[in-house]
């Protein structure tokens, strides 16, 4: 049994250990309702734009737009992929990895490169770490308000590639934010939009709730009537349709950061508040034979005497 000594130090380092973590939950407790303000202040925006997108995708438009081609011949990919630039937050990122490492995986087992744009700190040191995927951008230290300035930079990495040929599908990989205590790893996919198109359907049909409210109508052979024209129209119209998405995910992952430190932390609060009863437990017991030890050294010595 460790000494009375030993067992105080791990005490006392065991509530020092407890005031951080309940110090970072309160923290986040403070920040999680501005974080969700923002968020759901952008999500009908962000909705909308993929409603009006699928839409364009399905049109029998006269313009071919590069986004509206579907290449049946897949060489190369790309992932954008949102984290978070600090940890102690649970599980999150390693959830959202574990959830793209098997799709990436599998693209590379059909021969086909991948490229990674990383936003977030986390995400930058994991593909810096990984074999066989090309880490083409990165972004980190959005804050507490991430600014869509901010995420232009890495966005445009990718919408020239895909406009140049260089990639044939681009995806976004984030934490959804269901409720405080549910974080979901999604990916999405951004381009071309005919599957974004088929994967709306899809998400509509198994009723998931990110897509609740957004109704997609069937496919169509009328077209929409552009001012000036078609090519001003929907390069615009495309290239917001992307920035919102991908701000939105930050956003999303911004919720989902604090919701689950707040979760996280509030757990090892309580398991160092365990610890520290059953050291306490432990300190007593040992004291309490060290005493009894002393008594009987005492009153053998009597007796000998």
């Amino acid at each position: 049994m460790a000494s009375g000594r030993e067992i105080k130090t791990k005490i006392k380092s065991t509530q020092n250990m407890r005031k951080v973590t309940r110090a970072l939950e309160m923290v986040s407790a403070s920040k999680i309702r501005k974080a969700q303000d923002l968020m759901k202040a952008s999500r009908p925006y962000a909705r909308s734009m993929r409603k009006v997108i699928a839409h364009v995708a399905q049109a029998s438009t006269d313009f071919s737009h590069p986004f509206l081609v579907q290449r049946d011949n897949v060489a190369r990919v790309g992932y954008i992929v949102v984290s978070t630039d600090r940890g102690l937050c649970g599980g999150l990122n390693s959830n959202l990895f574990r959830r793209l490492l098997p799709a990436i995986a599998e693209w590379q087992r059909q021969g086909v490169q991948v490229d990674v744009v990383a936003i977030g700190q986390k995400a930058v040191a994991f593909f810096r770490r990984l074999k066989g995927v090309n880490l083409v951008g990165s972004v980190t230290h959005l804050g507490e308000k991430p600014k869509l300035e901010q995420l232009v930079g890495v966005i445009k990495v990718m919408m020239d590639a895909y406009q140049a040929n260089g990639l044939d599908r681009v995806f976004l990989a984030y934490s959804d934010f269901v409720n405080t205590m549910t974080q979901k790893p999604t990916i999405d996919a951004l381009l071309p939009l005919p599957l974004v198109a088929a994967e709306m359907e899809a998400h509509q049909q198994a009723g998931e709730s990110a897509y609740a409210g957004v109704k997609l109508e069937s496919s169509h052979d009328w077209d929409y009537i552009y001012e000036p024209d078609a090519q001003t129209v929907l390069e615009h119209v495309l290239t917001r349709y992307i920035e919102s998405v991908v701000y939105q995910a930050a956003l999303e992952n911004l919720a989902s950061e604090h919701a689950a430190r707040m979760v996280a932390m509030k757990s090892a609060s309580d398991n160092a508040n365990k610890v520290i009863g059953e050291l306490t437990l432990v300190y007593n017991k040992a004291r309490q034979a060290a005493i009894t030890q002393e008594i009987s050294e005492i009153v053998g010595g009597a007796a000998a005497v």
